[in-house]
């Protein structure tokens, strides 16, 4: 599956702005442990917590919750961070390499200069400048509360379609 190019995630962007309102998004960006046989000789490597053996899927979805990144064999022990900084895809986003739009300015919110075009995550992914989390804590501002409502709803967690739904959706 190819990396969509600039004018690929300028679309995608531009799908995200309207229903979910949250300018610049490319992508959801999720992970999730899949239960696997162990290959031969892999001993712990995809052995985790739950003392099964698990492949990581990480993927991003755009606004049609369509795959647009695959990223599949991270280890069953690996976090979905450790399975993105491990990833081709987490070193491109992180050297800029991943050909996102430049930064533009917001309509409505030129005050702020600038913004990057940005992958929404949850709590389980870094804070970069092309990956957006939500606030930690429950005793947050307005204005926080309300980024993070915008952004779960980018994360398309309010029609419940999570990257599980989405894999079994495509997959069986």
């Amino acid at each position: 599956m190819p990396v969509p190019q600039t004018e690929d995630w300028r679309a995608i962007a531009a799908e995200f702005q309207e229903p979910w309102n949250f300018p610049n998004c490319v992508g959801a960006i999720d992970g999730k442990h899949v239960v696997i046989q162990a290959p031969a000789n892999s001993g712990s490597l995809y052995f985790n917590y739950k003392s099964t053996h698990f492949l990581v899927l990480l993927a991003v979805v755009d606004a049609q919750y369509l795959f647009r990144v695959v990223d599949v064999g991270g280890f069953g022990w690996s976090s979905n961070s450790g399975s993105l900084r491990n990833s081709a895809f987490g070193e491109s986003l992180r050297d800029g390499s991943l050909q996102l739009p430049p930064d533009t300015v917001i309509p409505g919110a030129e005050r702020l200069g600038l913004l990057p075009h940005v992958l929404v995550g949850d709590e389980a992914f870094p804070l970069l400048d092309n990956l957006l989390r939500p606030f930690p804590g429950r005793h947050l501002t307005r204005e926080k509360k309300m980024f993070n409502y915008r952004l779960s709803r980018a994360r398309l967690e309010d029609d419940r379609k999570d990257i599980t739904h989405t894999y079994r959706r495509v997959y069986g």
